[in-house]
């Protein structure tokens, strides 16, 4: 590294310019901690954030794209968990992390097998810390009315974008720009499922859902 006051070797400023609405890329999804808990909701950890403004409860996330065109490229969203308006905000998260490991662990959206159920399921919010998906970006305006990337679907193994994402074998793969035929393609997510029979014992070297 350069003398203090030598910025030679700096790395240049990243581009602010908006990603393209509908592009396709590999992303990192990391948990801002907000230090609320819940223990009857399960919710532990400190990863929760609690809104003083609404008493919503949320988790920060930061994602983060891994590589291509728009590689180290960040992006800001909140995954709902509770309101005090009602369900829709809770369940609106509830089918987004659902999407999420589906797209992570390569689970399509209608597989109920045991193997399926039990991928779907976590331990705690550290199993979302760190994970890694296929996401669509989206564009839509902040508080004060300018336009941002965002991060509000997970693109599942059953769409023709997955493959566009991965190798084709669910290994995830660059980013890709967006098609006339994707926009017209995009299905809705699936509804949460219901809750799945307790897990079995974790054998070595396989992740508990993998069993």
């Amino acid at each position: 590294m350069s003398a203090w006051n030598d910025f030679n070797d700096a790395e240049q400023q990243q581009s602010f310019d908006l990603i393209p609405k509908g592009t396709v890329a590999r992303v990192r999804m990391t948990i801002k901690p907000g230090g609320f808990d819940d223990p009857a909701q399960g919710w532990n950890g400190g990863y929760a954030t609690q809104s003083f403004e609404t008493g919503s409860v949320y988790l920060s996330c930061e994602f983060v794209i891994l590589e291509g065109e728009f590689a180290r490229r960040k992006m800001w969203s909140n995954i709902g968990l509770q309101s005090p308006k009602g369900p829709n905000w809770g369940n609106m998260g509830r089918t987004f992390v659902r999407a999420a490991l589906n797209s992570a662990r390569n689970i399509r959206p209608q597989d109920n097998s045991p193997q399926a159920a039990a991928a779907r399921r976590i331990a705690g919010f550290h199993e979302l810390d760190g994970l890694e998906f296929v996401a669509r970006i989206d564009v839509e305006k902040d508080g004060r009315g300018e336009l941002k990337n965002v991060v509000k679907l997970a693109v599942e193994p059953d769409h023709p974008d997955y493959a566009r994402g991965t190798d084709g074998s669910g290994a995830i793969g660059a980013p890709t720009r967006p098609t006339a035929a994707s926009f017209a393609s995009q299905a809705p997510m699936a509804a949460p499922p219901a809750a799945a029979p307790a897990q079995r014992p974790t054998a070595p070297g396989k992740p508990a859902w993998a069993q």
